[in-house]
C-alpha cells in the first residue's frame, strides 16, 4: 500500500501550529499512518450493517414532565440573606 501524499504545511497552517521540522516529520509518518487504516476499513464488508453513533443502544431515561406544584415565595426565601418585596437582595454590581 503506498502512502498518500500528505502537506503537513498548509495542514499546520490550517490548525495554526508552529511545527519544527522534526515534527513536521513525525506527524507526516503518523498521518500516513492513520490514513493507511482508513484505507484498509474501507476494504470490511458492511453490508446489513446498521450505521450506529453509540457502541451500544441508547434510551431517553428522562421521566414524563408532570406538572406539580413549586415552593411557595416563603419556602424558596427562607435562607436568602437579605430579602426584599419577595426577592433576594444582592449586592449592585454594576454603576
Amino acid at each position: 500500500m503506498s502512502s498518500p501524499h500528505i502537506d503537513i504545511d498548509h495542514l499546520a497552517t490550517l490548525a495554526r501550529l508552529a511545527l519544527t521540522p522534526e515534527e513536521k516529520t513525525r506527524f507526516t509518518a503518523q498521518l500516513g499512518d492513520i490514513l493507511g487504516y482508513i484505507e484498509q476499513l474501507k476494504t470490511v464488508n458492511v453490508d446489513g450493517v446498521e450505521p450506529t453513533a453509540h457502541a451500544t443502544p441508547i434510551f431517553n431515561v428522562l421521566q414524563a414532565d408532570e406538572p406539580r406544584p413549586g415552593l411557595s415565595v416563603e419556602d424558596a426565601l427562607r435562607n436568602a440573606p437579605a430579602q426584599r418585596d419577595h426577592m433576594i437582595v444582592v449586592p449592585r454590581v454594576v454603576e
